[in-house]
């Protein structure tokens, strides 16, 4: 394939091959661009997604930080695609023979580093500026989206932040609601005590012991009560932490 397509277009007129490099780079950059355009969509709608998933529930930093890494990357991803895709027409065509010199020429032609070791034909270096051209379009297309990544992501943050700190309030006041049910529990356990030791002293040995295992049975239902209500005051302490955050974006 790559013989057939070199040699079809050695087959054009040298003073014609200009013209063909032009055709064929305009006929590349229009569907690289399509092709980005796509990419950038789809990177926006997985970031917009994940980021309303975010703003509602429980604030997690970690993954609002894993997100935009990702977004960064796959954006990233387009332009080594887009360089590829050159990399992939010029070799193809037999206009670079290795592939690896079609890479490092495409990334210096794409980037607009201009400089390299590999070049192109005469007749076919006009296909090197499409090249550039179609860097800075996507770059700057790229660039218009990051803006809205980064300007998300802020926000995110800010209101992750906000989350973070009710969520220290909520568990904060569980702590001591906690620490009151265990230590009205503790005090009742102690006053139980107290006065089955005083009754102790007025009765004999049999009824000291039915009056221990009255106590125990006493305690153990104080302390039922207080898991009880220590378990109510964890699930409405995870229940609020669930209602976190507004739910939506402000723009959504």
């Amino acid at each position: 394939m790559t013989n057939f397509l070199h040699s079809l277009l050695m087959q054009i007129p040298d003073d014609l091959k200009p013209w063909a490099a032009l055709g064929l780079g305009a006929i590349v950059l229009v569907c690289l661009a399509l092709f980005h355009g796509s990419g950038v969509h789809a990177v926006l709608v997985f970031h917009k997604r994940n980021e309303r998933r975010l703003w509602s529930g429980r604030p997690h930093h970690s993954e609002a930080t894993l997100l935009f890494g990702t977004s960064v990357f796959l954006l990233l991803s387009l332009h080594i695609i887009g360089v590829l895709i050159w990399a992939f027409v010029l070799a193809h065509c037999g206009l670079i023979l290795k592939a690896n010199d079609a890479i490092y020429f495409c990334a210096n032609a794409y980037t607009t580093l201009g400089y390299g070791i590999v070049d192109l034909d005469p007749q076919w270096r006009n296909i090197s500026p499409i090249i550039g051209i179609s860097g800075l379009f996507t770059f700057a297309w790229t660039t218009s989206a990051l803006v809205g990544v980064v300007t998300g992501h802020n926000r995110l943050l800010e209101q992750l932040e906000i989350e973070r700190e009710k969520q220290l309030e909520l568990r904060a006041a569980a702590r001591n609601a906690i620490g009151a049910v265990r230590g009205q529990e503790s005090e009742a356990e102690r006053a139980s005590r107290l006065k089955n030791a005083k009754d102790h002293e007025a009765r004999g040995v049999r009824e000291r012991f039915e009056n221990w295992r009255d106590e125990d049975k006493e305690i153990e239902t104080m302390r039922e009560a207080e898991r009880a209500k220590i378990a109510e005051i964890r699930k409405k302490e995870n229940e609020d932490e669930d209602k976190l955050g507004p739910g939506m974006p402000p723009d959504s």
